[in-house]
């Protein structure tokens, strides 16, 4: 992991997400952006000086965005980090995506507000187009306080897809953090089965990574795939869900009709998404 991207609105949440991107870029000692998305009035980058003074309040707006962003800096720096910010224009959700692209970003990481209501407080707004449309692995970071190095990471699969590759980022973030990784299966109303024939899929899935064993295998039979997690979060502790997403149509499809989003929107653990 060589460069992080942290774009940032400098709300409570994107302050968490703030600082687990400078705690995971000192992990893997990598280079961090802070990146900040202002809507303006006009087409600012066009305007002169002189006619930028018709809208002080949007420059005083520029004035604050530019600070918090210089200390952003200066507080990645003084960990010993290699930090750079951008300030953007009315740039719109391409323009995070492009930017990542631009300077191949290895990782994501952002902040969301969309936990405790419904679901189309997520749906449709910024954080779920990157989740959406990224084509590397976002945490999207919610309600709890975040607790990083993460020592408990949840995999959420029902084994059956190929996921492997996406299984490998959630490895490659467990060894660098010594973290116990919970493979998750959850059985829904349209496939109810035993705990043992529900660990098949897990333990075929397993032969792909025989030097793996800081793990466990979990299988619960569930109305539906939220229910699951939520009552596996009962009995055990986690800093970390993560899952697949599916870059053609959003969140990718899991356990039978279940359907992933609902647990992006309202998990107040951060959640790791990647694209498959």
């Amino acid at each position: 992991m060589k460069n992080i991207l942290v774009p940032t609105d400098f709300s409570k949440n994107c302050n968490k997400a703030e600082e687990l991107g400078i705690e995971m870029a000192k992990l893997y000692n990598s280079e961090i952006h802070f990146f900040h998305l202002m809507k303006t009035p006009v087409e600012w980058v066009k305007l002169d000086k002189q006619k930028e003074k018709q809208y002080p309040e949007t420059v005083k707006q520029i004035g604050l965005a530019k600070a918090y962003l210089s200390e952003l800096e200066k507080k990645a720096e003084r960990q010993g980090l290699e930090c750079r910010t951008f300030l953007e224009f009315d740039g719109g959700q391409a323009n995070i995506l492009k930017h990542s692209g631009h300077f191949h970003h290895d990782f994501i990481v952002t902040g969301s507000s969309g936990t405790r209501g419904g679901i189309r407080e997520l749906m449709g707004s910024n954080v779920e187009k990157i989740v959406r449309k990224a084509d590397v692995p976002v945490v999207i970071v919610k309600d709890e306080e975040v607790s990083f190095p993460f020592k408990d990471i949840v995999f959420v699969s029902d084994f059956l897809q190929d996921v492997c590759d996406a299984f490998k980022q959630v490895i490659s973030i467990a060894e660098k953090c010594g973290a116990h990784i919970h493979l998750l299966r959850v059985n829904t109303q349209t496939d109810f089965n035993s705990i043992e024939q529900g660990l098949d899929p897990i333990k075929e899935f397993l032969k792909k990574f025989p030097d793996l064993d800081n793990l466990s295998m979990n299988v619960y039979n569930e109305p539906d795939v939220e229910t699951g997690i939520n009552n596996f979060l009962k009995y055990r502790d986690a800093d970390l869900i993560a899952m697949c997403t599916h870059g053609r149509t959003g969140f990718l499809s899991l356990f039978s009709k279940s359907i992933a989003e609902g647990v992006t929107n309202h998990s107040e653990l951060p959640v790791m998404t990647i694209k498959v």
